[in-house]
């Protein structure tokens, strides 16, 4: 298990240990590893899975029926099965009252609950009905997000008060895929975390062998690559009029990423694209970024809109705008035409990103001259911090991150200096992280000042 992992097989065992029955919803996007996790959970435990699919109540009850009626069986019940069989006759056979408490497991569960107005009812009645001998954790699995957050409460009614808890698995860190890749050196880690993100059903498709090119090429840009159409799939999984949807997400990646600019751009109307990207935020895509609130709000630019899924973000910056070459194109050419030229400048904000998270780790544990309680980044109307956070006490940090140059110069630190001061932050602490070196004068700077702190490749 991945370090990130164990506190999910934690609250997972927790419950199952419990007296009693209960059903926790379990959901995470397509990949992210809820399949791995359920696998580790039940070893040693009696169990019994059952995938759904989109189908009318009966016929979910035929096939149902029809994989138990194929499985070997635990006792002769199953002979009895009608063709047609209700819940109760399919529980009454997967669910026993033996010493162990079982472990139902329904996937896609979502598939059932929006065509079965029973379905709840009687999940209820198995796992706290006074009929139950047994004792029984049922795990109901699904994709679905934003399903999951926003409509499935309202769809089940007064059924919401019998869930015993909701487990969310999240994307992994870039210190997990640094793990799964020991043969990545910083700057190829970081490529493939600005690719491929923290899902790690995705990272079964780049090769620590190959380069950030030679794996693009082979992996995601040939016709036959399942990381080709990946992004589309993730897009349509959830939504309809994807027409508008990928209008919306390509011109946030093209860097319309103001509602004026939006407007602007794709002549929807405001209040038309106000409501795409709400559904887009719920789903996890896209974020709205609100400039940090400093003191000085009159240089600082208003909110803007974000892709926040890393492969939808390649995807729709390199892939979508230019389907006719990746057509006519061989993998290498398109890349030299298409992706080379600006992939060092995409990948900068997936490295502030590790920075980011490098020093949230070291506020965790307590590694920082303060404990900063707050944190963010200011964007200005010119120029930008990276970093700012701030303790209790109203001590200030402000960290700059340098990915594109070949090193940090003392006239980037002059110019983050010149951003503070339009910000009007008080400093007490500087940060400055670069995936290369720095120059000598700014080397001097660290070593003569004790409040700034020089963070090169080996700390990340």
């Amino acid at each position: 298990m991945l370090s990130n992992r164990i506190n999910e097989l934690k609250y997972l065992n927790t419950y199952y240990e419990r007296a009693g029955s209960q059903i926790i919803v379990m959901y995470g996007t397509r990949g992210i590893g809820k399949h791995t996790i359920i696998t580790d959970f039940l070893a040693n435990k009696p169990n019994y899975y059952y995938k759904a699919r989109p189908a009318s109540e009966r016929e979910q009850l035929y096939r149902w029926g029809c994989e138990l009626t194929r499985a070997d069986t635990r006792d002769n019940s199953i002979s009895n099965l009608p063709k047609y069989p209700n819940y109760d006759d399919i529980f009454n056979i997967i669910v026993d009252s033996g010493k162990f408490k079982n472990v139902l497991i329904i996937d896609d569960f979502q598939y059932i609950v929006k065509n079965s107005p029973s379905f709840m009812q009687k999940l209820v009645d198995l796992a706290h009905g006074q009929w139950n001998t047994g004792q029984v954790m049922i795990i109901l699995l699904s994709s679905q997000i934003g399903w999951i957050e926003n409509s499935m409460v309202e769809k089940i009614g007064e059924h919401a008060y019998e869930l015993s808890g909701f487990l969310k698995i999240k994307e992994l860190s870039f210190y997990e895929l640094t793990i799964k890749y020991r043969g990545f050196k910083l700057s190829k880690g970081i490529e493939t975390y600005a690719i491929l993100g923290g899902n790690p059903g995705m990272w079964q498709y780049f090769n620590d062998q190959l380069s950030t090119e030679e794996n693009i090429c082979q992996n995601i840009l040939p016709k036959h690559a399942y990381l080709r159409h990946h992004a589309e799939r993730i897009v349509a999984d959830e939504l309809r009029e994807t027409g508008i949807y990928n209008t919306i997400l390509a011109a946030i990646a093209e860097g319309h990423q103001k509602l004026s600019d939006l407007y602007l751009h794709t002549s929807f109307s405001r209040a038309k694209i106000s409501v795409y990207l709400k559904n887009l935020m719920e789903l996890q895509l896209v974020e709205k970024i609100f400039s940090y609130d400093a003191g000085g709000k009159d240089n600082s630019a208003k909110g803007y809109y974000r892709i926040t899924n890393h492969f939808v973000h390649f995807y729709f910056t390199y892939l979508y705008p230019n389907l006719s070459d990746l057509t006519r194109l061989s993998p290498p050419e398109f890349f030299r035409t298409h992706i080379a030229p600006s992939f060092k400048s995409y990948v900068t904000n997936y490295f502030k990103m590790v920075c980011i998270n490098r020093l949230e780790q070291w506020n965790r544990n307590d590694e920082l001259p303060l404990k900063f309680a707050q944190s963010g980044e200011w964007v200005g109307k010119v120029g930008t911090i990276d970093i700012i956070a701030k303790d209790d006490e109203g001590r200030t940090l402000i960290g700059l991150c340098n990915w594109e140059k070949p090193f940090m110069s003392y006239e980037d630190y002059e110019w983050l200096l010149f951003c503070a001061q339009k910000a009007q932050l008080q400093i007490d602490y500087i940060y400055l992280f670069s995936a290369d070196r720095f120059d000598e004068k700014l080397n001097l700077e660290a070593k003569v000042k004790q409040n700034i702190r020089l963070i090169g490749a080996n700390e990340l």
